[in-house]
């Protein structure tokens, strides 16, 4: 088994066909084909449906190690220039976007001036999003909603937010500074989607005070939450960072509601990359600079 092998049905999966995957490598179609065809000789099974183009089951199950051969390779390249005072390479790591929006471009700044030879890349989605990505090798970290439930991956909680209640400033509740969980029951929101992290801290303080808060509308992703509230679409309940006040909206403080804890998830196996050890440090130290209670974030509990 080679890498270039390995190499080739990852590009497969990740670029739809061998065409488009000789493209990505720069290489012809029919090395790609003669490296799969040697990758299934050797395995003993079909890797690639060569009418769809798409991987077989086994196909995915080979792709998700080959990501982590290949993030190894790249990682004791990256070790040994380590050990020569030199830190090179890629750190990648994915955020949720309420969090994202704050803190990559402090953790950009900081990268760039202590690691200029480290590129980084930053990507953002859902918690739901982010955890298997990590888990399969696509990311080095990832800055999620806890608590997570994946057995491959360990948690460090990294700051604790504020809840607060955002309604369209024709709603009812508008004029109001501050409320108590209890004012809320009965009211319709844009919930975030059930089984989701962000969902069992709001049900689990409204179930604790009797509360029941009914869903306008259940929605993956607390961006896509904020935007609809904004648009006038129905209250939500939002991490302080995500909640935008504006001439559209307003924020209302609620007595009873829990704080978010939003912190980072790195694989259980392995060791992280000389570029990702770095990239973990100065985001430490990034987060404790920014904390900032006026703003809802805190030090976390």
């Amino acid at each position: 088994m080679e890498l270039r092998q390995l190499q080739a049905l990852v590009a497969i999966a990740d670029h739809g066909s061998f065409s488009a995957a000789a493209a990505a490598l720069h290489t012809v179609q029919s090395n790609v084909s003669s490296h799969i065809a040697r990758l299934e000789r050797e395995l003993s099974v079909q890797l690639v449906d060569r009418h769809s183009g798409q991987l077989t089951e086994e196909g995915a199950a080979v792709v998700e190690r080959a990501r982590r051969v290949s993030a190894e390779i790249e990682a004791a390249v990256a070790d040994v220039a380590a050990l020569r005072h030199e830190i090179i390479g890629t750190a990648r790591i994915g955020m949720i976007g309420t969090t994202a929006r704050w803190l990559a471009p402090h953790l950009l700044d900081r990268m760039a001036d202590v690691h200029p030879k480290v590129r980084l890349l930053i990507g953002d989605g859902t918690t739901a999003t982010l955890e298997p990505l990590l888990s399969a090798g696509s990311l080095d970290a990832a800055v999620v909603n806890l608590p997570q439930n994946s057995p491959d991956l360990v948690e460090r909680p990294l700051f604790d937010e504020d809840l607060v209640l955002v309604v369209p400033l024709d709603h009812p509740l508008a004029s109001r500074d501050r409320l108590t969980l209890a004012e809320l029951d009965g009211l319709q929101l844009l919930l975030p989607a059930p089984g989701t992290a962000f969902r069992k801290e709001i049900e689990g303080a409204s179930a604790a005070a009797g509360v029941t808060l009914l869903p306008l509308a259940e929605l993956d992703g607390v961006r896509l939450i904020a935007s609809l509230t904004t648009r006038g679409y129905g209250p939500a309940i939002l991490p302080a960072t995500g909640a935008t006040e504006g001439r559209a909206v307003r924020q209302i403080s609620v007595a009873g509601l829990p704080r978010r804890t939003v912190g980072l998830v790195l694989r259980r196996r392995g060791r992280p990359s000389a570029p990702a050890r770095a990239m973990l440090e100065v985001l430490a130290e990034v987060v404790a600079a920014n904390l900032d209670p006026v703003r809802g974030l805190h030090p976390p509990s």
